[in-house]
């Protein structure tokens, strides 16, 4: 299985046993971001757009888009809306201006109010429009825009002097003076044709012909992000920061999950691992109590990270598990004394193990089954012991706290004789008709009282 697929299966199952948290946190989530929504005004945004005719390059259209955002544009149109709550260096926050395709400079405005957006767009292109042309008026050469001029001049009485000049020509049609008054007619039309080419390549006359390409449009709904936006934003997020949440909790988890961990920190050896049929997927912990309440509603009572249950496989073959181990138990012991079966507190898998153990065991060695507190660990004084037999499940306790027990054990003169570990399968819901009565035998378990006797 690759490392996708178990994130994939990691948060289903995360998703399908935190329904309840998860359901809350959306909810807390949605409502923070409507509160942040009534924090914060609506917003409306419009744009207006203005045409540079001619050949600009790139760098020129930046330009000209930065030009439209100074403060000198911003300025006069703050002093023309007349708005007395926002100056021209409030207006750099609510104005913005982009290039197009085409020689465009978009100015979007944004306002509390579309009427007020539409304004300040349309304002903004206006004065961007009219501070431009001043600049390409105040900028240019006052000699170099008068040479056009004189030679349009120049060419005009040069072509009323071609004109006399044809008039004066022999009025005769000899081929002589038809030729003359045909030449000159050329160059007239010549020089003519000469200065439209050159008013045409003038790039200074077309750059300065900007135009505001009508009225920006008024807004029909806010600009992001919206009160909507914000509460499935805020929803959003406390899911994914819960989800994250338990994840790194997950990881930081200091459980100890494989057999060779597990009978470490006990300081003994695994004697096997046999299976426990049932429905219930995860461990539940008990208690009472108004945390235990709010526990149970949220769902958090359930363990998330501990995998579904395997499919069972037959009975016959859980029986054997069970056999083998009982086997080795009476292979440890050196006399067929009383065993005891120490099952920490809360772990309903192991008990059904340990209940089935005694049950497969059949009196040799003779075993009782005990249940220790895992915060407080207490187990009976060695009476005729041969010692104890630890049954638990993997992934739920810790390597201290199974220290722990491993401690009171030894403080009770009772040596771990060996470690089994217990795993919740999925039971079928066929029996074969072979199958005996004593199958389900229900687990015994015997409690211990503070001066550490059984009750």
């Amino acid at each position: 299985m690759s490392d996708d697929t178990i994130r994939l299966v990691t948060m289903g199952r995360i998703i399908r046993r935190r329904r309840r948290l998860l359901t809350l946190l959306v909810v807390v989530g949605a409502l923070v971001g409507y509160g942040t929504s009534l924090l914060f005004p609506p917003q409306y945004t419009t744009s207006a757009s203005v045409l540079l005719p001619g050949a600009w390059q790139e760098r020129e259209l930046l330009t000209q888009a930065e030009i439209a955002t100074s403060s000198v544009v911003l300025d006069r149109a703050a002093a023309t809306l007349g708005w007395t709550e926002v100056s021209g260096s409030e207006l750099r926050d609510r104005v913005s201006a982009t290039t197009a395709d085409g020689n465009i400079i978009t100015i979007s405005g944004t306002s509390d109010t579309p009427e007020r957006a539409q304004r300040l767009s349309d304002e903004v292109a206006r004065q961007f429009v009219t501070f431009a042309a001043r600049i390409a008026g105040a900028g240019a050469d006052p000699e170099a825009a008068a040479r056009p001029e004189a030679l349009r001049q120049m060419v005009m009485q040069t072509s009323r002097r071609i004109t006399e000049l044809a008039d004066a020509a022999d009025p005769g049609k000899s081929v002589e003076s038809v030729q003359t008054r045909t030449e000159l007619a050329k160059l007239r039309t010549a020089l003519q044709e000469a200065v439209k080419k050159l008013e045409q390549a003038d790039p200074a006359a077309d750059k300065a012909t900007m135009v505001v390409m009508g009225p920006s449009a008024r807004p029909t709904g806010e600009a992001p992000p919206t009160r909507v936006q914000l509460v499935g934003g805020g929803a959003l997020l406390f899911f994914l920061l819960a989800v994250i949440g338990h994840l790194a909790t997950a990881r930081m988890s200091r459980r100890l999950r494989t057999e060779a961990e597990i009978a470490a920190a006990l300081g003994s050896t695994l004697l096997g691992t046999v299976d426990v049929p049932g429905d219930r997927l995860v461990h539940r912990s008990e208690g009472r109590g108004p945390r235990a309440v709010i526990r149970r509603l949220l769902g958090l009572d359930v363990r998330w990270d501990v995998p579904a249950p395997r499919a069972s496989g037959d009975e016959a073959g859980r029986r054997v598990r069970y056999r083998r181990v009982c086997a080795r138990l009476r292979e440890r012991l050196p006399l067929p004394r009383p065993l005891l079966v120490i099952v920490p507190e809360g772990d309903e898998t192991a008990l059904g193990a340990a209940g089935q153990l005694v049950v497969s065991a059949e009196g040799e060695p003779p075993l009782r089954v005990v249940e220790v507190s895992v915060s407080r660990p207490l187990v009976p004084e060695r009476d005729d012991e041969s010692g104890a037999v630890v049954v638990l499940s993997a992934g739920h306790w810790t390597a201290a706290e199974l220290a722990d027990i491993a401690g009171a054990c030894a403080d009770a003169r009772q040596e771990v004789v060996g470690v089994v570990l217990a795993g919740m399968v999925r039971a079928r819901p066929e029996k074969s008709a072979g199958d005996p009565a004593q199958d389900t035998t229900p687990a015994f378990a015997v409690g211990v009282d503070a001066s550490g006797g059984s009750a």
